[in-house]
């Protein structure tokens, strides 16, 4: 119900921080992966009656969502940082070894 709230944090510094990050690293790509995941995890939680529209928002407690952040937020978000590793590895590795870019 509250997993999306450590991806929706991360995406908010990430994105703070973007322009003070150098360029091979992506940044953007990392906010695209953040942000995505947040709001199609936000439109999951609304369909699903967990999150409301109003006050107080969530419809459980805190007892119930600390837990859910800690078991499924952290871990989504880590494997999405290591999916941008992965990515910006990747294109690291083409500049260095030169490989030219698909055409369109």
């Amino acid at each position: 119900m509250a997993c999306f709230l450590v991806p929706t944090t991360v995406a908010i510094v990430t994105t703070a921080v973007r322009k003070k990050v150098p360029e091979r690293y992506h940044i953007n790509w990392l906010n695209s992966l953040l942000w995505g995941g947040v709001a199609m995890l936000a439109v999951e939680h609304i369909a699903h009656g967990e999150v409301v529209l109003y006050p107080p928002f969530l419809t459980a407690g805190l007892p119930e969502v600390l837990p859910e952040m800690l078991k499924i937020g952290v871990p989504m978000t880590l494997s999405i940082f290591l999916i941008w590793a992965v990515m910006v590895a990747i294109a690291a590795a083409r500049v260095t070894k030169k490989i030219p870019h698909m055409e369109r």
